[in-house]
Formats: structure tokens, C-alpha cells, sequence
């Protein structure tokens, strides 16, 4: 497929990219998250991968356009694992984003311009812990869970990243696709980190801001001991 990309202004064009959005019961988030992408990243491939959902989230994305996957398993790891199985394209670059509308999609063709410029960035994320950030977007546990992690992180990774578990992530087609991930859930972020400084690239962070999400929230605290977890079995193997 072809890289040629076609910008204006904050707005890119890019066939040559894959919006990937892993999604469970997100039939109010979706619609939003799906619109205001096309606005910014319009003639990508976009794909939901669906995660057994009760609601409309289905129909919704199909009615914006998006290709739907059934995923088999269950976890946000599982479902981008399942996602890179099945996609057998050429793509330039992937989009990682979740369907609850918290992450901006206009900040992606800047991302995406980095990796076009700088070759030696693998990964570009957006950096959630900035001034622009609102603690209404982000309950009080989960914004010091997320603190405390990035700490251990950072320490036990040597990858210096203020944001290691954002879900808004732009990356280099050729280094996640033929990748078979081992996480099942919310650990996949800490996963693909190291995957990426493995193959010996950089990852640059970008400020982003955070709205709080539309829907039910997925992520829970017991969560975060297996991110924990996902942390120290990467640092040792």
C-alpha cells in the first residue's frame, strides 16, 4: 500500500494506516470516538474488534464504516492479539485507541508525523499526566495507581515513559505484525512497551488530554495487579 500521506492542517489522510479499537458495550462512546477519527485520520482502515458486547456497539460501527471483528477470547490483550492474527494487509502505521471517547483523535496525524521524520521511534503515545489533565477524568485511585505503576515501570524497564499504560498509541506496522501477544488484558500496554525497546526502538510520548470516558468503565483496580505482574515477567525475560 502506499505511504503517501495527504495533510491539512491538523487533518491527514493516510491509506496506508489501520485504526485499530478494541471495544466492549461501547454503543455511546463509539459513535464519537469513530466520528471524530475520520475527521483527522479520514482513508484509514478502520477496524472494532469486538469483545462480546450486549449492546449496539456492532451495529453502530458498522453504521460509521468500520470493519468488525467477533473476538473469540475475552481482554483488551486478547482482542488486539486477535486482531493482528486475522489482519494480514500492508499497513505503515497502526492506531491503538479505545471506543469510550477519552482520547482526542486530533492529536494523531502529529503522532504519526513523528514516526515519519524520526526512524528511530518505533512508538509514539499520548502522554495522559500533563496540566491539561482533570481529576474528574480520572477517579483519585486510578490516577495514583497509575502514578505507582509508571514508577515501577520506568525502574525495572529503563524506558523513561511519564505514561506507560495510555491506550492512545501510534506504531510502526512492520514491528506489530506478525507479534503474538501473551497478555490477555489491560497488560497489554506494559507488553508492547517492551516489545518495542526489544527490537531496539525508541518511544516518544506527546502531551494529550484525557476527557473522562462515555460509558461504564472496564478498567478495575484488580487489574492493576496483573499489569504488575506483566511488569516484573518482562523486565526478567
Amino acid at each position: 500500500m502506499s505511504g503517501e500521506s495527504v495533510m491539512s492542517g491538523n487533518r491527514v489522510s493516510l491509506s496506508s494506516t489501520l485504526v485499530l479499537v478494541a471495544a466492549l458495550n461501547e454503543e455511546d462512546g463509539i459513535s464519537l470516538t469513530l466520528a471524530e477519527l475520520k475527521r483527522y485520520v479520514g482513508g484509514s482502515k478502520f477496524v472494532v474488534v469486538d469483545g462480546h458486547s450486549v449492546d449496539r456497539t456492532v451495529a453502530v460501527a458498522k453504521s460509521l464504516g468500520a470493519d468488525v471483528l467477533h473476538q473469540e477470547g475475552k481482554g483488551k490483550g486478547d482482542a488486539i492479539g486477535y486482531a493482528l492474527e486475522c489482519l494480514d494487509d500492508d499497513f505503515d502505521y497502526v492506531v491503538l485507541t479505545d471506543g469510550d471517547y477519552t482520547y482526542p483523535g486530533e492529536y494523531i496525524p502529529h503522532m504519526i508525523r513523528i514516526l515519519e521524520k524520526n526512524p528511530e521511534v518505533g512508538m509514539v503515545c499520548g502522554n495522559r499526566f500533563n496540566s491539561h489533565l482533570h481529576l474528574s477524568a480520572m477517579h483519585n485511585a486510578f490516577y495514583f495507581g497509575n502514578r505507582v505503576i509508571a514508577l515501577i515501570h520506568n525502574f525495572l524497564n529503563g524506558v523513561n515513559l511519564r505514561d506507560p499504560l495510555t491506550g492512545l498509541r501510534v506504531i510502526r506496522w512492520k514491528l506489530v505484525k506478525n507479534w503474538k501477544p501473551k497478555s490477555a488484558g489491560f497488560d497489554i500496554e506494559v507488553e508492547l512497551n517492551h516489545h518495542i525497546e526489544r527490537l531496539g526502538y525508541s518511544i516518544a510520548e506527546i502531551e494529550v488530554p484525557y476527557r473522562e470516558r462515555v460509558g461504564e468503565k472496564k478498567l478495575k483496580l484488580r487489574d492493576g495487579v496483573t499489569i504488575l505482574k506483566r511488569i516484573l515477567t518482562e523486565s526478567i525475560y
